[in-house]
């Protein structure tokens, strides 16, 4: 699948900042963020709900590789997401990018701001897909943005993130998504 260049990938309306309204010490959350009418989704007593796990050893390895590409395809397919271990990259960069983004989102509000979401986009700081000033919340601020490929970038964002987080995110990264992809493609029994 290929994104064209400008392609708006969803929308949303901007919202306060949860860690800004969590240091207001509020004696209760806000209703807009308690979800009352649902139950949690994952449980540990139903294994049929845990996070799908993929060890990138075994689908490196082209003696044992089916059973774990039959996991990835199953991930894919009915969860959309999955959880990767093994995959190589190094305790320090992954130490290093958590402290990147730990310190993203101490910064003071208006600095946030600066990589906030552009009007009718779901790229930067905020929360995404809030189409409505009714809808029900998540408690958390996010950071969302396309890293790869390179000209999909939205200039506001990567270019002014600071050097260290930049490199980071470059150095191990783009290696690692490109093999994911492929295995998922063999998975999902797509050409790479």
């Amino acid at each position: 699948m290929e994104v064209a260049k400008g392609t708006v990938l969803g929308r949303s309306l901007q919202v306060p900042s949860v860690y800004e309204l969590a240091k207001e010490k509020i004696s209760a959350v806000p209703s807009r963020y308690v979800r009352s009418d649902q139950e949690p989704i994952f449980s540990s007593s139903n294994p049929e709900l845990e996070v799908p796990v993929i060890d990138m050893d075994i689908l490196l390895d082209g003696d044992v590789m089916d059973t774990e590409l039959n996991k990835l395809h199953h991930a894919c397919k009915d969860w959309g997401f999955f959880q990767l271990i093994n995959h190589g990259v190094s305790d320090s960069l992954l130490d290093q990018v958590k402290t990147e983004v730990a310190e993203f989102f101490k910064l003071p509000l208006e600095e946030k701001k600066k990589f906030g979401q552009l009007d009718g986009d779901v790229e930067g700081y905020g929360q995404a897909f809030v189409v409505s000033n009714e809808q029900k919340l998540d408690w958390a601020d996010m950071f969302y943005m396309i890293t790869l490929p390179a000209d999909l970038r939205k200039p506001h964002l990567m270019p002014q993130l600071p050097l260290p987080f930049r490199t980071a995110i470059e150095a191990e990264l783009k290696s690692l998504a490109m093999k994911i992809l492929k295995f998922m493609a063999k998975a999902l029994k797509n050409e790479p």
